[in-house]
């Protein structure tokens, strides 16, 4: 396979594994990168040389170039628990309990379910990903090799290694962002814009280009309207501030889903209140998944702004975005997709979703906490006012009158996160390295087994069993409470989230407050999901014999 122009092919000398710093100590690098990057076109300032050392890692299968391959692996490759082996995809798993039986396909990129039940590969990428070394004679996808990766991974609690099912709150660093940050901070730490000096340009270059991988990753048209904030909170306010509050009047009416993050529901809440205007909320089903009849019969020509999440933290239902935009569209609304926690399990493309706002935060999609991203269509963004004021987002003051800087600027004001930023461009190298398609499947098959497995324990209640899911288990255990099966879990070094998980009104739509609520990611492995299940069962065990 050819590498894209903006990557370096197999053998070259600026080729690296993913999960590295250098391939080869010394090897130039374009401004703004290190080694291990995808590389976009040489930066016009000087290159740098680098020579900091990569993490030590078990042995590794060696490459045509020589190189260690992080996503190849002496280990073996994971094997799918249930179903059949066409194409290392397994059969549908029977329905558990209380899901539907009628079609338990659960949510999988590009997936078309077969009369035979089994589910084809997903279609390439639309926008390319750097070749794996060795493809032709290795597995494309080597769990292993990947947990290797990710340093936190050793870790371990009460004795036991670690299994991190907290995914939905938050993702681990591999080490290739740990290492981008690094170097930041001892080779390129400086403001950003300008500035005469080297470090400056150094630290622009990275910055820049970490808003260009952002532009790439999410197939934004223009690189200008991708602006970056503290996370997807700040980035829901900044819309609400700024959009919302110029074009939200008395009788106004937004709409969000019943499933909405805390974060999607207050800020509309406040500026409903400040302006008069009202707050209608999407209905769900029974399996946690958004009724679209319901929708089209709230939309009217009252309604401004349709604000709705991709896939939902405390249930894992993936939503039907793109149908909902397009209906807001029709209405006259403006639309905005929270990608917070679909940005790290789905290939997202803003253009075919179609929206006008799509907001998410770096350390959902293994980046670094205090960054994130807003991106919104120009004409949009352009007819906002700032939402803050000060330096950057300025081109002139005088104490009659401010100028502000186009987009991204206007809206970026002060020293912004420059090295999480960075670090964040680091993490999309990584995942395009690995594939999103192949962690989409891959978590598809271990989330079809946990799934069906975890359902079947007696006293189970999965809350949350749409057709169309991700990542997210939620349940609760007959006869314990939720922080009790929590405590219990982290006894054995399993970490899973209790409690409301910011979204109170979906779980209480389902007569519960709280859920135990595991959450999957690309470095989880089925024998995590078989400790925990063991967990389970025994609690479950132990109140019948009670």
């Amino acid at each position: 396979m050819q590498a894209p122009g903006n990557i370096a092919p197999p053998g070259s000398p600026l080729a690296s594994p993913a999960g590295f710093g250098p391939g080869v100590p010394g090897t130039p690098v374009p401004q703004g990168l290190v080694p291990g990057a995808n590389l976009l076109p040489a930066s016009p300032t000087q290159l740098l040389s680098l020579t900091h050392r990569a993490p030590a890692l078990l042995p590794h299968a060696t490459a045509a170039n020589g190189l260690p391959d992080t996503v190849v692996s002496t280990l073996p490759a994971y094997e799918p628990r249930i179903g059949s082996a066409v194409l290392g995809v397994p059969a549908q798993p029977a329905a558990p309990q209380g899901v539907p039986s009628s079609d338990p396909k659960f949510y999988f990129v590009d997936a078309v379910v077969l009369p035979s039940g089994y589910v084809t590969p997903p279609k390439p990428a639309p926008h390319g990903a750097a070749p794996l070394a060795g493809q032709g004679r290795h597995p494309a996808f080597d769990v292993h090799a990947v947990r290797r990766d990710f340093p936190v991974l050793s870790e371990r609690v009460n004795g036991r290694q670690l299994v991190w099912f907290d995914n939905a709150a938050t993702t681990h660093k591999p080490q290739a962002v740990i290492d981008r940050i690094s170097h930041f901070y001892a080779h390129e730490n400086s403001n950003i814009h300008r500035a005469a000096h080297a470090l400056a340009a150094r630290a622009t270059d990275a910055y820049e280009g970490a808003r260009q991988r952002v532009k790439d990753f999410i197939n934004a048209p223009d690189v200008n309207e991708v602006i970056f904030v503290r996370g997807t909170t700040e980035a829901i306010n900044l819309v609400a501030k700024s959009w919302g509050a110029q074009h939200i009047g008395e009788g106004d009416e937004i709409i969000v889903s019943h499933l909405e993050h805390h974060a999607n529901i207050v800020p509309w809440q406040q500026l409903a209140a400040a302006k008069g205007a009202r707050l209608r909320v999407i209905p769900v089903d029974d399996s946690g998944q958004v009724l679209l009849d319901e929708y089209q019969k709230l939309l009217n020509d009252r309604t401004r702004l349709v604000a709705v999440t991709q896939v939902s933290n405390a249930l894992g239902t993936v939503v039907p975005v793109k149908e909902i935009v397009a209906l807001a569209h029709r209405a006259g609304a403006k639309a905005l997709v929270d990608g917070a926690q679909s940005i790290s399990h789905m290939r997202v493309d803003v253009q075919d979703i179609g929206a006008d706002f799509f907001v998410f935060s770096g350390h959902k999609v293994f980046g670094p906490t205090g960054i994130g991203v807003v991106w919104g269509r120009r004409e949009v963004l352009e007819d906002m006012p700032p939402w803050q004021g000060g330096g950057n987002m300025i081109a002139d003051v005088t104490f009659e009158k401010t100028v502000f800087q186009p987009i991204p600027n206007k809206f970026e004001a002060g020293t912004g996160n420059i090295a999480d930023a960075v670090g964040l461009g680091a993490a999309i190298d990584y995942v395009n390295r690995i594939g999103i398609e192949a962690i989409a499947r891959y978590e598809h098959e271990l989330l079809a087994y946990g799934m069906q497995h975890l359902g079947g324990v007696p006293g189970v209640r999965l809350i949350g069993t749409a057709a169309d899911k991700a990542s997210v288990m939620s349940f609760v255990l007959s006869g314990y409470s939720t922080e009790e099966v929590g405590r219990a879990l982290n006894e054995e070094g399993i970490a899973v989230r209790t409690g409301h998980h910011c979204a109170q009104p979906i779980l209480r739509r389902f007569g519960v407050e709280t859920t135990v609520r595991p959450s999957l990611a690309f470095y989880n492995t089925f024998d995590e999901v078989d400790r925990l299940l063991d967990v389970v069962r025994r609690l479950a065990a132990q109140r019948r014999a009670g």
